[in-house]
């Protein structure tokens, strides 16, 4: 039987400076573990700004996942 966690081991701070200062280039999916999303954000520049400015609130305001959907961890 497999172990289920409620929140993510990733802190949701953590994700949120990697996101204000890198999220351009997708630091912070790379962070929580969305290699494939990391990546389409390195070669749209963050789908050229709006998704950036989107995952930086839904950081903010607590409905970003990490790979497996949980929640980060406060």
């Amino acid at each position: 039987m497999g172990y289920m966690t409620s929140t993510s081991d990733k802190s949701k701070w953590m994700a949120f400076w990697l996101c204000l200062f890198g999220g351009l280039f997708g630091f912070h999916n790379f962070y929580v573990g969305r290699i494939g999303r990391g990546i389409l954000f390195i070669f749209t520049l963050g789908f050229v700004g709006i998704g950036w400015m989107v995952d930086l609130f839904k950081i903010l305001f607590g409905s970003f996942e990490d790979n497996v959907g949980a929640p980060l961890r406060k």
